[in-house]
């Protein structure tokens, strides 16, 4: 017995409403519009850390201008009637000194400053920091600077005239481009962390979880979705 064409033909239903198939995610919705990369808007986000890197290097100026009083060599002279004459043997490379002990100091606090703001702000790398870094590390460097010679200054013209006194030499900074010692040091130091790193969003943890959002959700590409094999209808 010869059955009628397309007896043995089964309609597949179609996914929807009426069917025993799910439906399929996202279908009928396209991805969320993606919003476009804007360096002014990373970097605006990213000031407010910025901020707060200079402020705290401006204050370890205080510290830094008390070490180099501290660590500087000076002179001691006696005021005598033919004029002041040296106590001891002081060094004729005393000014020298005073710079060398200066720029030591703001070397070492700029490269730990950029070591430490590259390792504690991951989540904000990038140009701001990099301005917050220097611009702090500069501010660093003319406060000790400051503070040094207000600490150290030299014998007046009273001191000068009292004859049997005590004086001390000044503490000075013979040559200013000491002052730029620490940021560069500090510049340095975070530009070799972010030529050594191996990603291109310099290893920024909210940047690789946006990517990962955005693939997640398909604005960089709909996902494949695998769709079950259809069964036959009516057992």
């Amino acid at each position: 017995m010869s059955s009628a064409p397309g007896d043995d033909q089964v309609a597949i239903p179609t996914p929807g409403a009426g069917s025993n198939w799910p439906p399929v995610p996202g279908a009928g919705s396209s991805p969320p519009a993606r919003r476009p990369w804007s360096a002014w808007s990373e970097m605006r986000a990213d000031l407010a850390p910025a901020g707060v890197v200079f402020v705290v290097l401006a204050f370890v100026g205080f510290p830094v201008g008390l070490l180099w009083w501290g660590l500087a060599p000076r002179a001691d002279f006696r005021i005598t009637t033919d004029g002041p004459r040296p106590i001891g043997n002081p060094a004729e490379e005393l000014l020298a000194a005073d710079d060398a002990i200066f720029a030591l100091l703001l070397a070492a606090v700029g490269l730990l400053a950029g070591v430490l703001v590259w390792w504690l702000l991951r989540r904000r790398r990038g140009v701001a920091a990099l301005l917050g870094l220097a611009l702090g590390s500069a501010a660093t460097a003319v406060i000790a600077w400051q503070l040094g010679q207000l600490l150290g200054p030299g014998p007046s013209h009273a001191d000068l005239a009292t004859v049997g006194g005590r004086v001390t030499t000044s503490l000075t900074l013979g040559s200013l481009p000491a002052l730029a010692v620490g940021p560069f040091c500090a510049v340095l130091a975070y530009l070799i962390a972010a030529l050594v790193s191996r990603r291109d969003d310099l290893g920024r943890p909210a940047v690789a979880r946006d990517a990962d959002i955005l693939d997640a959700v398909g604005e960089r590409g709909s996902p494949l979705i695998e769709a079950p094999p259809p069964g036959p209808v009516g057992g």
